[in-house]
């Protein structure tokens, strides 16, 4: 299990939470809700692996796409 933590920003609340991310199992979708607001938090994980390079995206999921 090859895991990472970091420090990331609520999109709703601007709360910082601390997560840990498991990254052995590549791409990753996936939501945790937020200590503070416990509005859902939708992560998305990309593992570039010929850069060695961990993509993560933090969004609220309430965005509109049009």
């Amino acid at each position: 299990m090859e895991l990472k933590h970091t420090t990331i920003s609520c999109p709703h609340c601007g709360h910082h939470m601390h997560i840990e991310l498991d990254y052995s199992n590549g791409d990753q979708d996936y939501f945790e809700d937020c200590p503070n607001c416990c509005n859902p938090v939708h992560l998305t994980l990309h593992l570039d692996e010929e850069r060695r390079k961990l993509d993560i995206n933090v969004m609220s999921d309430d965005e509109q796409f049009y």
